[in-house]
């Protein structure tokens, strides 16, 4: 049997949940809500870097990856920060679309899943 390992849980939720040699993270979003999409953009994936370097692996490793954009406005935006940061020739699955985040201020939340 391989053990499940969560990291920062809380009551509602785990902020990452490893098992069986991957890593899934929650979603990740900014800090400051008053950003603009690229800041929010780096904010957001500093936070799932910081969770795969917890977790054990980092950005090289990703297997899947979500992106939820409060609109599409901000895609080009999102993409020129994402595009910077992934790892050339080591790229997710990927998707990304439209929806009503949690918080309206928020403008994008990323999910990732990752091997170990």
């Amino acid at each position: 049997m391989t053990d499940i390992t969560r990291i920062d849980q809380s009551a509602r939720r785990s902020r990452a949940v490893g098992y069986g040699g991957m890593v899934f993270l929650a979603g990740q979003v900014a800090d400051d809500k008053t950003a603009l999409i690229a800041e929010q953009t780096r904010q957001a994936l500093a936070k799932v870097d910081d969770m795969l370097a917890r977790a054990g692996t980092d950005k090289s490793r990703l297997l899947s990856a979500q992106i939820w954009l409060s609109t599409m406005d901000d895609f080009d935006g999102m993409n020129s920060v994402w595009d910077a940061w992934v790892v050339p020739g080591q790229t997710p699955t990927r998707c990304c679309g439209r929806v009503e985040l949690a918080d309206p201020a928020w403008r994008v939340e990323i999910v990732v899943t990752a091997a170990v």
